[in-house]
């Protein structure tokens, strides 16, 4: 069985988002004033073969280890099941 996993890493709410507060101004200045606030992630696409651990726990260990920063980021996980 092949999966899908989409993961989306963002700051977590307490953390400054300098990107995300740069693309907001240079919104400002294009004249899309009414952009209120913008935060900038990675979004990450990881093709998975089943191998009898669960692959949600075994993509929870990725973004814990290597994919985001746990002290400054969270992340969400999708997986679909895809046709091989």
């Amino acid at each position: 069985m092949t999966y899908l996993a989409k993961v989306t890493v963002t700051y977590k709410e307490s953390i400054l988002d300098p990107n995300g507060e740069a693309i907001n101004d240079a919104l400002h200045r294009l004249g899309y004033g009414n952009v209120q606030s913008v935060e900038m992630g990675k979004y990450f696409e990881l093709k998975v073969t089943g191998n009898g651990q669960p692959i949600e726990a075994q993509v929870d260990e990725m973004c814990d280890r290597l994919l985001a920063n746990v002290n400054m980021e969270t992340y969400q996980i999708k997986i679909v099941e895809v046709e091989d």
